[in-house]
């Protein structure tokens, strides 16, 4: 009797843990979509900030190039790195101890905040290397917050997918790098898309690193890697901070999440689309 209530206590947390995520997402879905509606249309899709003082008026578009290019940038190189690393610790890595550090390493980085990684990048690239803040600043110092959160869940999704088929195929003499790039690496592209979703969206919701090493208030498309960009947090930013419209900040908050989900939809569809 006392383990049945039990589990009826545990299963009914559970429901209302479940039910209270749904719930906070759609309201926040829904708040930024009822704030910000006025202001979203093809216009402020597709146009560029305007108004005195800039930003009151217009659109969003640079933002969201800027975002779109900086966060696909980092993703590229934080998952190229990711991927590296991941495949190393769970193939390559003999020395626990050596293990143990790399991966004490990568959750340190992973908690450090976003501006001190931001005030990093600034130091070292613009500071210390001379690179001007540009669109290639931001997305390594983008890269640099993302590695830990992709190298981690790719690890895991190596381990826990393709064990008996990575053992039997050295069992049959394969080599052990055919084995990884032709057998362990497909079975968990799904994993590695949907780490790589995450990435992705965290890195364009990163506001101090682009603030620090790239985004300006108002440029145009970036045409090279050397380019300052716009991006939409820091724009956001701009927005509420300086107290130039609160209605186009709901409208700019609405599209970021927006595209950061759409992102995450398209890593899942293409990492399912392989497993097909």
């Amino acid at each position: 009797m006392k383990n049945k209530f039990q589990d009826n206590l545990f299963k009914l947390w559970v429901i209302i843990s479940g039910l209270t995520i749904l719930i906070v997402t759609i309201g926040i879905f829904s708040y930024l979509l009822y704030k910000g509606f006025k202001v979203i249309s093809t216009e402020f899709i597709f146009s560029s900030p305007k108004g005195v003082p800039l930003g009151t008026e217009g659109g969003i578009f640079p933002a969201i190039v800027g975002s779109l290019l900086s966060g696909l940038l980092s993703g590229l190189l934080g998952g190229i790195l990711g991927l590296c690393t991941a495949v190393y610790l769970v193939f390559y890595c003999e020395n626990l101890t050596i293990k143990i550090y790399i991966l004490q390493a990568l959750q340190c980085l992973a908690g450090i905040p976003s501006v001190v990684i931001g005030l990093f990048g600034y130091s070292l690239l613009i500071v210390g290397f001379g690179i001007n803040k540009s669109l290639l600043s931001a997305s390594i110092t983008l890269t640099i917050m993302i590695i830990p959160f992709i190298s981690i869940r790719i690890k895991k999704a190596l381990e826990e997918t393709s064990k008996d088929q990575y053992i039997c195929s050295l069992s049959l003499g394969i080599s052990k790098s055919y084995t990884i790039v032709r057998l362990v690496i497909p079975n968990a592209f799904k994993y590695i898309m949907t780490s790589l979703g995450i990435g992705i969206a965290f890195s364009m919701g990163a506001t101090a690193p682009v603030m620090f090493t790239g985004a300006v208030i108002s440029s145009g498309i970036p045409s090279k890697l050397t380019d300052p960009f716009m991006s939409l947090p820091y724009h956001l930013y701009i927005l509420v901070n300086e107290g130039l419209s609160v209605d186009m900040a709901y409208g700019t908050a609405f599209v970021l999440i927006v595209i950061v989900l759409l992102i995450n939809l398209i890593c899942h569809l293409v990492g399912n689309y392989e497993d097909m």
